[in-house]
Order: structure tokens, then sequence, then C-alpha cells
């Protein structure tokens, strides 16, 4: 596990940092360790330190909730998990495909985009998935700020370790 859950000071979620910044964090005294991973590390003095899994703040941060998940090709990305659309693939080169086409007034939100691999963006060019003869296998949603954390977390493989402290 190279991330690390960050938790305020109340012990809600907060954001899952990499394990570099965790350990500096630790260093620092801004955090309390509340469970640490299998993993150790050695520094180039030699001493070895365990990089932790859980960390809550000392200090809490008020946070500003925002009503919604912003756009962008990556939250689009998570939103579908990273497979096509169209054909179900899972590939690695993914692109974001309009539903209607921006040359037909499309907008980019996510209502009208999806992820798609390039040999079924290409196909339906631009046309609409009806004209191309292609159908969606989602339904493109808005997500909320909890199913995006939830698909984000479930991504890096953090849920059952947060189910496990009782945190989530």
């Amino acid at each position: 596990m190279t991330h690390c859950i960050l938790l305020n000071a109340d012990y809600t979620f907060l954001n899952v940092v990499h394990w570099k910044r965790a350990i500096c964090l630790q260093a620092k005294g801004k955090v309390e360790v509340l469970k640490n991973s299998a993993k150790t590390v050695r520094s180039s003095s030699g001493a070895i330190f365990e990089v932790p899994a859980v960390m809550r703040l000392i200090k809490l941060i008020r946070t500003i909730y925002r009503t919604g998940v912003a756009f962008c090709k990556k939250n689009v990305f998570i939103r579908d998990g990273f497979k096509c659309a169209y054909c179900g693939a899972k590939k690695l080169r993914l692109t974001i495909d309009h539903i209607i086409p921006k040359s037909r007034g499309g907008k980019s939100t996510f209502e009208n985009c999806v992820a798609a691999c390039k040999p079924c963006n290409i196909k339906k060019g631009h046309q609409t998935p009806r004209e191309a003869s292609m159908f969606l296998n989602v339904r493109p949603v808005q997500p909320t700020i909890s199913e995006f954390l939830r698909l984000k977390l479930q991504k890096l493989g953090i849920n059952d370790l947060l189910r496990d402290l009782g945190v989530y």
C-alpha cells in the first residue's frame, strides 16, 4: 500500500496521502498514527520507519463542503470504473466521449460524457450513439460526493481498512 488515510481531528475522512508525505507529517508532529502498515522504510542514516496506514491530524481543519464533484477527465474515468462505456473493455488508454457531440452543441458535463476506448470513440465519430448503432453500457449521471469517495477508496483498496476501524 503506497497510500495512507488521513483523518481529521474529529475522525472524519479528509484525504489519501502518499506514504512519503505521511512520514513527513509524522516527523513534524502534526499527526497521530492510529494504525501502521506492514511496510517499513530505511532512511539514509540507517533509521527504520514504519509506514503508517491510518493517521489522524492533531489540530482540527475546518473543511468546506462542496455541493458536487468537479467535472474533469480523471473524475469521469473514476465514475465509469476505468472501463469503456460502449464495449466494457478495461484499457489503459481511455478517452472522453461526448454522447451528444460538441459539434452538435453537446456540453462537457457528467451527463453527456463517458469514458471510451479509442476504437469505440473513432467508430462513433461525430454521431450520436443511435446513429452509429452503438449502445451505452452505463447511464452517465453526476455522482454525489459520497458515491465518488466510495469509488475512489474502492479503487485504492482502502475501504476494508476503514471499515475495520469503524470510520467508514
